[in-house]
């Protein structure tokens, strides 16, 4: 993994963190215990703060930066970021969930069980309220999330954080060239 201190600031990892051999996580970033960063991913905290929290995934080819001296980031509890997500200057309640291939912008908010649909835009300022599903590009609501989505927001979070214990076993996972 390439963890790079920046300036002053170093990256900090809860115990156990999983973070994938090419991700890259930079300056003035916490991650929770429990918490997994996957192949290819950038977490960027070079001009203002990033804090994630515990048994959060952020999955292959994700983008996590800030807004310079305006807007961190901060990643909730639980929270899943599916492949190849952007977040910029945002904050994530526990338990949000932004599809594959989504991004969210400068200012924006997703509270607890936000749902943001695969391949959306949350464009700067906008908020998605508890329980709501949002889609498109620009995001509008839906509808609340149903039953199953919940389960499935739960369900991810909880089967990525057992596969990155997975990952961190030598055993299980080893580089053979």
């Amino acid at each position: 993994m390439a963890i790079y201190k920046y300036k002053d600031k170093t990256p900090e990892l809860g115990d156990p963190c999983y973070v994938a051999e090419d991700a890259r996580v930079i300056g003035d970033v916490r991650i929770g215990n429990g918490s997994s960063v996957w192949w290819g991913s950038t977490i960027r905290g070079d001009v203002h703060h990033i804090r994630i929290g515990e048994r959060t995934n952020i999955q292959d080819m994700c983008m996590i930066h800030v807004t310079g001296g305006k807007f961190p980031t901060v990643i909730g509890n639980h929270c899943t970021l599916g492949h190849n997500v952007t977040i910029h200057g945002a904050f994530l309640h526990d338990h949000a969930f932004v599809g594959i291939g989504a991004t969210v912008m400068d200012g924006c908010e997703i509270e607890p069980f936000g749902f943001l649909a695969a391949g959306s835009m949350l464009t700067p300022g906008k908020k998605i309220p508890s329980g709501m599903l949002f889609m498109g590009s620009p995001a509008k609501p839906v509808r609340e999330i149903t039953d199953q989505e919940r389960e499935m927001i739960l369900k991810t979070a909880e089967k990525y954080h057992q596969l990155s214990l997975e990952y961190s076993d030598p055993s299980v996972v080893s580089r053979i060239r």
